[in-house]
């Protein structure tokens, strides 16, 4: 094999990795977590004050390592019906084999922990639980409708719990705030069911769409996104400076979204609500940098 071979199935891992550990999402994990406490949890400090806050790096580095681990052995459990709902991603994902996966899935796991007894011993409980919901949640809930994508849900919230629990900060707006995000991770991974309806028929996961119906699932979606305009209209009523704009576009977005999701019949069409969602969540957590200004 040439050098050039070696190197282009070394670039090829990389991103096999990249993608195993969903290496956006914990990007915009870390980034969340750092502007939420820098602008809402403790705005009265200075950016390096928080960027030299040894604790609060442990705490950050271990949600994304479990959440990095979760998303591996989530993988890890869907792999038929990836191979048949997302068959070009199973194969770079499947660069690493399934061994090599589960090696990788309890180092992060190891590392997590070890950071996070470098703050407390309640922190390594708290994370060594976050790991066992995960892969609860992966091996067995995933597989019910009625918990499934509420566990998904709230799975993605709770590393921000563990960041308001070190900081002490319980104000009203973060709830509401936290509210709102939640309701809108839900609705997207509802839409994520409809995207994967094939897969998941095939593999007896019981789905929204697969107990129910398109339709139905469509009015689920469609209250799941009306209730963020619940904590959307609180938080429009406080002074939090510019993000107000964030919230008051939600109304017309959030509206052309679920146009768009009751218009939808295909794969790709239900790719697209999925992505606009997520694009939506993106600008959220930028426009945390709003707040109070």
């Amino acid at each position: 094999m040439s050098s050039t071979d070696t190197l282009r199935r070394n670039i090829l891992k990389i991103l096999s990795v990249f993608s195993l550990v969903r290496g956006y999402n914990i990007s915009i994990l870390i980034l969340a977590q750092y502007l939420t406490a820098r602008y809402i949890l403790v705005p009265q400090y200075r950016g390096l004050d928080l960027l030299l806050d040894f604790k609060f790096f442990a705490i950050v580095s271990s949600s994304a390592l479990i959440t990095a681990a979760g998303y591996i052995i989530n993988n890890f459990y869907d792999a038929a019906k990836d191979q048949i709902n997302r068959p070009k991603k199973y194969m770079l994902e499947h660069l690493v084999s399934q061994q090599l996966q589960l090696v990788l899935y309890f180092i992060l796991n190891i590392i997590a922990l070890l950071i996070s007894s470098t703050v407390s011993l309640r922190v390594v409980l708290f994370f060594f639980t976050y790991m066992l919901i995960i892969w609860l949640y992966s091996s067995t809930i995933k597989r019910y409708f009625w918990l499934s994508n509420i566990f998904s849900a709230f799975l993605m919230i709770l590393p921000f719990w563990a960041i308001t629990l070190y900081f002490k900060n319980f104000d009203t707006v973060i709830f509401y705030y936290a509210a709102y995000l939640y309701f809108l991770i839900l609705a997207r991974d509802i839409v994520k069911d409809l995207e994967n309806f094939r897969g998941d028929w095939v593999q007896r996961y019981n789905t929204l769409p697969v107990v129910f119906s398109h339709q139905t699932t469509k009015i689920i979606i469609t209250a799941a996104v009306l209730c963020t305009l619940i904590p959307a209209f609180y938080l429009i009523q406080q002074p939090l400076g510019k993000i107000q704009y964030f919230f008051g576009a939600s109304f017309p977005f959030l509206s052309f979204v679920l146009i768009y999701l009751w218009r939808a019949q295909s794969e790709k069409a239900y790719l697209w609500v999925h992505n606009f969602i997520k694009l939506w969540i993106l600008i959220g957590v930028l426009s945390i940098a709003l707040i109070y200004r």
